[in-house]
């Protein structure tokens, strides 16, 4: 049995950090093990244009811990009113990394977000000419659609005659959560990857509802059934490149969560790493964790790995905190409902 796994050091390729007071005590747990991170831009107001990706970049440096070695790569927030000369700066800066397509109402603060493709047809249609990845939100809000079928729904109307109407656009399909994501995934080229977050490969929807409601199990978009739980797992641990981990850690404090309309989102920046060694383990799949974590997402995103590594050992339970401490309040460290074996620490030089 492996009891030690030394990788390259992971980046997370889909991260919520929020502002002010939640961003200071969150960022931490996140520069604990990654090196990197997409940043999501669905602050309030969003951060639609390079000069609000430059501010939110200075907030966040100047939150980083003393001593620090951490690297948030920017994302623009995709409006109908977005110019695409100014995502054409942003992208020749090298500040910004990706933009995101939020459908309008499809989760956290996602109301300025596109209603109308063809309003933004320009917009992608420069991003195809110059290399700059879509992060896509990959939901329907048509209220006639049932929840759990948003993400299958999405593919069919939106992605794929998106992507036909704008050949060569690099498209990361966020936060997959079905085996209707992982089939559509694997039939792109190396324009198309995939993220897959902490939770859908521990949690399914009987987690969430079964024997009472769960509200930090509550996500969007929402875990699924088991079969595509299974999916998520078999894609995650096959090796292939176009699959990478996008945690969508995503704070709200207790209150948020706990509340008659609680709000969406997993935060897991903490203990990922101790979450996806028990995955990886008992999909013996350990020597497949760091293509996955720390080489297949720099590819995608045409980024060197990290040189610096990070070492994971099996040992007895390792004691996370049930919360972190925040200015807003109390903030619940996703649960996966067992003891994680897995501990985390600095691969020795």
């Amino acid at each position: 049995m492996t009891t030690t796994l030394t990788i390259r050091r992971p980046d997370d390729w889909h991260l919520h950090l929020r502002d002010g007071e939640m961003l200071k005590a969150v960022l931490p747990e996140t520069t604990r093990h990654f090196a990197r991170a997409i940043i999501m831009p669905n602050l309030v107001p969003p951060v639609v244009t390079l000069d609000d990706a430059r501010a939110y970049h200075g907030r966040i440096m100047d939150a980083l811990p003393q001593g620090a070695a951490f690297d948030p790569l920017m994302t623009l927030y995709l409006t109908e009113n977005t110019d695409a000369d100014d995502v054409a700066a942003a992208h020749a800066s090298g500040l910004v990394k990706a933009v995101k397509l939020y459908p309008a109402g499809a989760t956290t603060n996602s109301a300025s977000g596109v209603s109308n493709l063809d309003a933004v047809r320009g917009v992608l249609e420069r991003m195809a000419e110059i290399g700059l990845p879509l992060c896509v939100h990959g939901e329907v809000t048509d209220p006639e659609v049932d929840i759990f079928d948003r993400e299958a729904v999405f593919i069919d109307r939106v992605l794929e005659p998106m992507r036909r109407a704008v050949p060569g656009l690099r498209v990361v399909m966020e936060h997959i959560t079905t085996a209707d994501g992982v089939e559509y995934a694997r039939t792109g080229d190396g324009d198309l990857g995939a993220t897959i977050t902490t939770h859908h490969l521990m949690i399914n929807r009987n987690h969430m509802l079964v024997g009472g409601i769960r509200p930090h199990y509550y996500c969007l978009p929402v875990v699924k059934r088991a079969r595509h739980q299974k999916a998520l797992r078999e894609a995650a641990t096959s090796g292939e490149a176009r699959f990478f981990l996008g945690t969508d850690s995503a704070p709200h404090n207790d209150a948020g969560k706990e509340s008659a309309c609680g709000c969406a989102g997993v935060f897991s920046a903490s203990n990922t790493m101790s979450c996806l060694a028990h995955v990886f383990e008992e999909e013996n799949a350990l020597n497949r964790l760091e293509a996955f974590a720390s080489l297949n997402g720099p590819a995608f995103y045409r980024l060197p790995p990290n040189e610096t590594r990070l070492t994971l050992t099996r040992q007895g339970p390792v004691d996370y905190p049930a919360k972190i401490e925040t200015g807003v309040g109390p903030v619940t460290l996703f649960d996966p409902g067992h003891p994680l074996l897995w501990a985390v620490s600095e691969a020795a030089a």
